[in-house]
């Protein structure tokens, strides 16, 4: 196994789409997501008209439940902040001190993100091999990159560290994570081994390795973390039966409450004793190892 020390995990909760286009909702959720201890609020920002085609754009939706608009473009506009709103939104996380940031899926979402400098700013896995969207974040914005490798083959993985490591950074802010592209993801296809695989190939040549899931519950966030990984990704939302694709897969307010909770015991206890026998051990090393039977 990669040989690193445990740090304190930052997790971040996915708001992505699941603000159901209201603004004020979108604040609502960032302001929850501080309550549950979250480090960060996670958005998404697309050009419909760069990132689909016309016949993607005027396609209905293939979940007509779930659609907001007649067509999957209309459906897909209804849900999208400008910049400026996102803006709005950075600011607000600042101001009750938690970090934004935001998805990023066509080189003008890319460019109109990078403008507002945010710590750091996500691809989706959908995207990981767009290397016009690649380099616009790696040449034109300075935080770190994260970038999801779901439905992304070993291959196609060193394409993009490799691109990173063309301008040396790789190692300074490249950070990827283990992820499988299914809402939900059902327990057997989470390969939470997959992370150590990435440590392995890349452990030495990235930054950090993150963990993005998108199952039920929350054990293998912990198991996830526990093998590694730095940065864990749920999403979140306020009602998990409210309209859109992605509330299925999210975590509820108590949940993440719990996920960052029991994180962060797992990091107090990551570690070796610091004596042999410990002091919360010696009232009961002297009662139960005296007794006349010993």
């Amino acid at each position: 196994m990669f040989n690193f020390q445990y740090q304190a995990p930052k997790v971040i909760a996915e708001i992505g789409c699941n603000h159901m286009g209201d603004f004020e909702i979108a604040r609502e959720l960032i302001r929850l997501a501080k309550e549950t201890g979250a480090d960060v609020a996670k958005f998404q920002k697309r050009n419909n008209c760069e990132l689909l085609t016309e016949e993607q754009y005027n396609a209905p939706h293939p979940n007509p439940w779930n659609s907001y608009g007649d067509t999957y473009g209309a459906h897909r506009e209804f849900l999208e902040f400008s910049a400026a709103q996102h803006a709005e939104l950075k600011s607000y996380c600042e101001s009750i001190g938690i970090q934004y940031c935001t998805s990023v899926w066509d080189v003008t979402s890319a460019k109109e993100i990078a403008a507002l400098k945010p710590g750091f700013i996500k691809v989706p896995s959908a995207c990981n091999n767009n290397f016009r969207l690649l380099k616009v974040l790696r040449d034109e914005y300075e935080g770190e990159v994260h970038i999801s490798f779901g439905m992304t083959t070993h291959g196609e993985e060193e394409q993009v560290v490799k691109f990173f490591e063309e301008t040396g950074s790789a190692k300074d802010r490249l950070v990827v994570y283990s992820c499988t592209s299914g809402y939900p993801v059902p327990f057997k296809d989470i390969c939470l081994l997959e992370i150590n695989r990435l440590y392995a190939s890349y452990g030495d040549r990235v930054k950090e390795i993150g963990f993005s899931g998108h199952h039920l519950g929350i054990a293998m966030d912990i198991a996830a973390y526990t093998l590694g990984a730095r940065w864990i990704e749920r999403h979140f939302t306020k009602d998990r039966t409210w309209k859109g694709t992605d509330h299925a897969a999210s975590l509820e307010i108590p949940g993440f409450q719990k996920l960052v909770r029991d994180l962060h015991h797992t990091f107090e206890a990551l570690h070796y004793k610091s004596d042999e026998i410990l002091e919360i051990e010696m009232v009961q090393r002297k009662k139960l190892k005296n007794q006349k039977d010993n």
